[in-house]
């Protein structure tokens, strides 16, 4: 953050990690109004919340997990359970703050390591204009299927367009958000969204086409979300990115600093 460190505490990164699992129960009310096909659930459990949008979905998993301390046996095969009956395996994504009963009752069990993440955080009260070529509309009522395909044909190459990714990706404007779109000689080169959640602003949802690649779009989204959320009077920006890509290291050169690495553990039915 360009106010300097941070101390990253557990109330600090539970603050953080309720962000996202807020944001995953969010996304499973707004499903269950725009697509009420899909099979959606969430449930608190031991401090955390996990949610269910379906099996092949990116949003089905578990944050915030373990941070109310102690975790016990029945409230692992609660979590467990939630998963299972729903014919999905049971996905955590883990903040190193876990108490330390999470970690042994893991430990008896047959989880796999699947991935790490990146949560990255910044003060919203230094927010600075640039100049970009890149111009930044906000997305109009009515364009959730415009941003949807920005977004998902952005991710492509690595993530194909499933119809549970579309559904989840079109269903997902919040209240409290905004989503973008940028602009270089006039067509949409890339997309990006936001949400506010009691003083911390959400960055996620984003991608760039690849023919608009290495020319300052995602730079331009993530300093206009910057000043939304300075107008709406936040007080941190969060996003989190896999290790080492373009994406840290465009949040990065825009202020944003690495707070701690979430594990991603999954347990196969």
């Amino acid at each position: 953050m360009t106010s300097g460190f941070r101390f990253v505490d557990l109330a600090f990164a539970k603050r953080m990690e309720m962000v996202s699992a807020i944001s995953g129960r969010e996304c499973a009310d707004a499903l269950r109004a725009s697509a009420p096909h899909v099979p959606t659930a969430a449930e608190d459990i031991a401090g955390g919340i996990a949610v269910f949008t379906g099996v092949d979905s990116p949003v089905t998993q578990a944050f915030g997990f373990g941070l109310n301390g102690p975790v016990t046996a029945t409230e692992l095969e609660r979590l467990e359970t939630f998963f299972f009956s729903r014919g999905a395996p049971v996905t955590l994504e883990l903040c190193p703050f876990i108490d330390r009963s999470l970690v042994e009752l893991l430990k008896q069990r047959p989880y796999r390591l699947e991935e790490f993440s990146n949560v990255l955080v910044r003060d919203v009260r230094e927010t600075a204009r640039i100049a970009s070529p890149v111009a930044v509309r906000a997305a109009e009522a009515g364009e959730a299927k415009l941003y949807t395909k920005v977004v998902t044909d952005g991710f492509a190459e690595h993530v194909p367009p499933t119809q549970s990714l579309l559904e989840v990706v079109e269903g997902f404007h919040r209240p409290r958000g905004q989503c973008f779109f940028a602009l270089l000689d006039g067509a949409i080169a890339g997309a990006g969204a936001v949400a506010d959640q009691e003083g911390v602003a959400e960055f996620y949802g984003a991608s760039t086409l690849p023919g608009f690649r290495n020319r300052g779009v995602q730079t331009a989204l993530i300093a206009e979300r910057m000043a939304w959320a300075a107008q709406r009077g936040c007080e941190i920006a969060t996003t989190t990115t896999a290790p080492a890509t373009s994406s840290q290291r465009n949040f990065e050169r825009a202020g944003f600093q690495i707070a701690y690495s979430r594990t991603k553990l999954v347990r196969a039915m």
